[in-house]
């Protein structure tokens, strides 16, 4: 695809309020999938822009202490942009998974080496992987930063092929138009964007919440990522690169209070209770973050000259780690879509491309969903006339290889039409 030259100067910043901007490509939101779209699209040679709520220096609030498992796919194309290695601190290879639930007979081993790998995924810190990527975003030479800077709605569009979204600079006391020929929501589960798109979207809440926190054990982590599931939620246990352990904690909504009340030591016997003894006893526990569970699908993915990727398409629960996964792949198939698009020769938001787009990533995001949503769905069940059937499917997991092939493909990140970056191995 043909490059235009690069612009002269490095990354700049939002023009004063009075001055009208118009790009290619405007993403809104600058988390995880955010900026890492903005890193993909900069191959391409296009004028992009991110609108960041937050300020030069600082990080958005989704890059906290929560753990990211990254699936094998995920590390792939990470480390194809130069992010991952970036990272300042030591990634956690996830060398196997165990999986039982409390109450239920059986347990599933899914071991890397049987698939030929040497890991499935890694784990990351949120905070380390924000860093790293703010220190590729400030290497794009074609990058526009409108920060800090809110989305407040589009402005009327007229017949010169963009779309102008309103915006709000600062504080909020200055309002200006930015144009774009295609505008790209990654703003979350509670899209401001999707809103003003007029897209619906479906809602559940879980009634669970998730307490998040870096956790230190008499026994060092060996690669093992537990799952431990019950009725009010996972407890997953991940292996960090700093010797600690990465924590999750669903508790029942109405006891969400009461458990973020507890002290590090009752808190630290709440864990114990819900998740065992196969990681030794816990010794200390980090700050705990907590979040709310719920699930959000938008009813579609795409708006004349506008897409939708992220959490802004799909917010799921975190049960098998798939949100930021599934997001990513979103963002990669929205790259390989515009540049099969403009070898066509069609525009950047082309009626043509955002159907190739919709239609690309229908199999592996319905996969997926019904994955995350059924897994929590059935392990979280309280009624006893489930359990055997539970219990049956561990055992019929742990024993039959084309199925457990097919669930660690999956959690692999290899659903449906995976993007290029995805499946190829950094040498």
């Amino acid at each position: 695809m043909p490059k235009p030259d690069p612009a002269p100067s490095p990354v700049s910043e939002s023009p004063p309020a009075s001055v009208a901007a118009s790009h290619d490509v405007l993403i809104v939101g600058g988390g995880l999938v955010g900026a890492s779209l903005a890193i993909a699209l900069d191959g391409l040679g296009l004028d992009t822009a991110l609108l960041e709520a937050a300020s030069p220096g600082a990080l958005p609030a989704v890059f906290d202490q929560r753990n990211l498992s990254l699936a094998e796919a995920t590390v792939n194309a990470l480390r194809a942009l130069d992010v991952l290695p970036r990272l300042r601190t030591p990634t956690g290879p996830i060398a196997r998974i165990h999986i039982s639930r409390s109450g239920d007979f059986g347990r599933v081993l899914l071991e890397a080496a049987d698939h030929g790998r040497a890991a499935f995924g890694h784990v990351v810190v949120a905070r380390d992987f924000g860093d790293a990527l703010e220190s590729k975003l400030g290497d794009l030479p074609r990058l526009t930063r409108h920060r800090p800077a809110r989305f407040l709605g589009f402005a009327e569009d007229g017949a010169d092929g963009l779309r102008r979204a309103r915006v709000a600079d600062g504080d909020g006391d200055s309002e200006r138009v930015i144009a774009a020929k295609l505008v790209v929501a990654a703003d979350g589960a509670a899209s401001a964007v999707r809103d003003a798109l007029g897209i619906a979207a479906e809602q559940h809440d879980y009634h669970q919440t998730l307490f998040v926190a870096r956790v230190r054990s008499e026994r060092a982590p060996d690669g093992t990522a537990w799952e431990r599931l019950t009725d009010h939620g996972p407890t997953a246990v991940l292996p960090r690169g700093d010797g600690h352990y990465g924590v999750i904690h669903g508790v029942a909504r109405d006891e969400a209070d009461a458990v973020a009340a507890l002290d590090d030591a009752a808190y630290l016997q709440r864990l114990q209770r819900a998740f065992g003894w196969r990681a030794g006893r816990f010794l200390s526990v980090g700050p705990r973050s907590r979040y709310p569970i719920a699930r959000t699908l938008a009813q579609r993915l795409v708006a004349p000259r506008a897409v939708l990727v992220g959490n802004a398409a799909q917010s799921l629960h975190p049960i098998g780690a798939q949100g930021f996964n599934l997001g990513l792949r979103d963002a990669l198939t929205l790259v390989e879509c515009i540049e099969a698009g403009h070898a066509r020769g069609e525009d950047i938001g082309s009626e043509a491309m955002l159907a190739e787009y919709a239609q690309r990533r229908r199999e592996d995001r319905e996969r997926t969903i019904a994955f995350s949503d059924g897994l929590a769905r059935l392990t979280s069940n309280p009624s006893s006339l489930v359990s055997p059937l539970r219990s049956l499917g561990l055992f019929a997991l742990d024993h039959d290889a084309a199925l457990r092939a097919q669930v660690v493909a999956g959690a692999m990140g290899y659903r449906g039409d995976t993007p290029q970056l995805c499946r190829e191995v950094a040498a």
